[in-house]
C-alpha cells in the first residue's frame, strides 16, 4: 500500500484542483453568455454601465443600448426599461440611456426609467415590480455576455415569471480578464443570498 502524500503535496493538489474548477467556471459563464436566448417579451430591460464624463454612453453601455434598441425595433419587446444609478462621473445612467433611445426613435412613452437600479439585483426587483404593476409577465434582459448568467439568475430568483436574455455585441477586451472571475463569484453569491 502506497503511503499518503505529504501534507504539502496534498495542499498543492487541492489548490490546483480549485484553480482548475474556477477556470472551468469562467469558461462556462462565457459560453452561456455568448449563447444567449433572446425571445419576445413584454419588456426589454437594458442594464446600465458607465457613462463618460461628457454625458455620452461608454462603449459598453452603447453596445447594450444598441441591442435594446434592436429588441424594440424587431418587436421583441413593447417597452424598454433602462436601469442604472448615479455614476461617479455625475450622470444618471438611466436618464442618459433613455435620452439615447428616444433620440433614435423609441417613443418616450415606451421607455421606462429606473434610476434605482444600483445593482443587477435591484434592477431585477424593480423589474418584477414594474411587471406586477402593469399586469405583465416577461422580461428580456439586455447586458454584456459575461453578465448574462448572473443577470438571468437574479431575475429568476426575485420572481420574474419568464426571463429571456440578449447580449450586446461581443468585443474582446482587457476587462474580460477581471469581469469573468467577478461574475463567477457573483453567481455564487446570488445563488445563496436571500430574496
Amino acid at each position: 500500500m502506497e503511503p499518503p502524500p505529504p501534507p504539502r503535496r496534498r495542499l498543492i493538489r487541492s489548490a490546483v484542483a480549485v484553480a482548475c474548477a474556477f477556470l472551468a467556471a469562467n469558461g462556462v459563464v462565457a459560453l452561456v453568455g455568448l449563447l444567449d436566448a433572446p425571445a419576445p417579451c413584454d419588456v426589454a430591460v437594458v442594464l446600465g454601465a458607465r457613462v463618460r464624463p461628457d454625458g455620452t454612453p461608454s462603449v459598453l453601455l452603447h453596445d447594450r443600448l444598441l441591442r435594446g434598441l434592436a429588441a424594440w425595433q424587431r418587436g421583441e419587446a413593447g417597452l424598454v426599461m433602462v436601469s442604472g444609478g448615479l455614476g461617479v462621473e455625475g450622470h444618471e445612467e438611466a436618464d442618459v440611456m433613455a435620452a439615447w433611445l428616444i433620440a433614435r426613435g423609441v417613443p418616450a412613452e415606451r421607455v421606462v426609467v429606473d434610476r434605482d437600479g444600483w445593482t443587477t439585483w435591484h434592477t431585477a426587483v424593480n423589474t418584477r415590480a414594474l411587471l406586477e404593476a402593469r399586469g405583465l409577465s416577461s422580461a428580456l434582459v439586455v447586458t454584456s455576455y459575461y453578465h448574462v448568467p448572473r443577470a438571468r439568475l437574479a431575475f429568476e430568483r426575485v420572481g420574474v415569471p419568464r426571463v429571456a436574455t440578449a447580449r450586446a455585441a461581443y468585443r474582446p477586451a482587457l476587462r474580460d480578464v477581471y469581469s469573468l472571475p467577478r461574475e463567477v463569484v457573483g453567481l455564487a453569491w446570488y445563488r445563496v443570498r436571500s430574496v
